[in-house]
Order: C-alpha cells, then structure tokens, then sequence
C-alpha cells in the first residue's frame, strides 16, 4: 500500500489495497473549504480494506477569498448560491481529474465513488447531477445543493445516481434547513436518495461513515 503525493491534474494523495487491480472499487473524497487533500484520508480505516481512496486537493487557494490557508473548491455566496464560473472550473478539472485516474492508480478502477465533506459534498453532488452516470454514487456529508443545479421536480426525469447525505442537526455553518431544502428538491426530482441527520454539528460522525457504506455496499457484504 502506498500514501503518495501523486502529479495530476489536480494534486492528490492516493491510498492503495494490497492486490489493487483492474475492477478494484475507488472513493475520490474531496475535502471542505480551507482544508486540503490530506483531510480526508482520515476516513480511510473506515472504509472498506479493498477500496482505494483518492483525495484531490481544490484547485482555488482558500486565503484568495478570506477562508484560511488551505483550498477550496468555489467561492461562495450566501445560502445556496455560490459563483458558477468557480464552481464549473472545479468541475472542469475533476472532469481531466477522474479520466486520468487508470493512468495515476496503474489499474482500471471499478466503481466510482464520489464524495466529500461541506464544500466537497456540495461539489460532489453537484458534479454526479450535472454529468449523469460519471460515477456510481455520491457520498455528501454536511454540503448543499446549489441552487443552478438543474433538476427535473416534476418527477420527469429522475437523477439515476444513488446519493448518501448526512447532516448535522445542530451545524452552525450549513444548517439543516438548507440541507432539507435541497434535499426536498432532489426527493421532488424523484432521486435515489438517503437522507440521516445526526446529533452533531459541522463535522463528520463515525456512525455516518458506517450508514454511509452499508449504503454502498450490498446487504450481505455489509453485515459482515
């Protein structure tokens, strides 16, 4: 296994099984606001053994736009709204990002999932909305749904991408009145969505991890 600064086109670090290969399943986490590509390798002993995780580093500096010293992925707003050209720059190098991935890993990845925390759960969201059936699932833990995402609430034409979003209901910095606020667009649109809150703020629970596997993995592999 290997825990290596990997040249792409965005930065990352990457976590390899031992005995990777050609179908092995890959997370690409992405991390939040001021924050950078080593934050969420923290979740790997709660992953599968078999998974690899690849964590991407933002393209934007944090301290252009007063968020610290880390990276971000857009500049924001207010409530749901952020500033789309940053958003669609991010989305462009996810785009070069994810098609290089057989290439940086050295194996052909199987299932493709895509998540991330505040900032990159809102990306992570965003991005498997806009590019339908670029990945396999989306984790998003404590982001929102932007308001420029485009949905079909009238049922016609429901996101087929299974999506995870837990929330914490007492976060300070994305409340749980926005999340349900763009959960109730994706449940109109007539998504595959699971939606848990927890007795947390604006952070990530070992419990949400765990909901948020067993809802990725089949019923069998998932109780053992």
């Amino acid at each position: 296994m290997s825990d290596v600064p990997t040249p792409a086109t965005l930065d990352s670090l990457i976590h390899c099984p031992l005995g990777a290969e050609d179908g092995t399943p890959v997370a690409v986490l992405l991390h939040g606001r001021g924050s950078n590509k080593g934050d969420m390798q923290g979740l790997r002993p709660m992953l599968p053994h078999d998974w690899a995780l690849v964590t991407p580093e933002a393209p934007f500096s944090a301290s252009t736009w007063g968020y610290g010293p880390g990276s971000a992925w857009y500049r924001y707003v207010e409530e749901d709204r952020v500033v789309p050209e940053t958003l669609e720059e991010s989305f462009a190098k996810l785009d070069a990002f994810l098609s290089e991935l057989p290439q940086v890993l050295t194996f052909r990845p199987g299932r493709l999932i895509l998540g991330g925390f505040s900032q990159g759960g809102t990306v992570s969201l965003a991005y498997a909305l806009s590019r339908p059936g670029s990945v396999a699932a989306v984790l998003n833990f404590s982001g929102f749904l932007v308001d420029s995402a485009r949905l079909d609430e009238t049922g016609g034409s429901p996101p087929k991408t299974p999506i995870f979003w837990g929330h914490g209901s007492g976060d300070p910095a994305i409340p749980i009145s926005l999340a349900e606020r763009g959960r109730n667009r994706l449940r109109r649109a007539g998504a595959n969505l699971v939606a848990r809150d927890y007795p947390i703020g604006h952070w990530i629970a070992a419990d949400e991890v765990e909901e948020a596997v067993s809802f990725l993995l089949p019923p069998a592999a998932a109780a053992t």
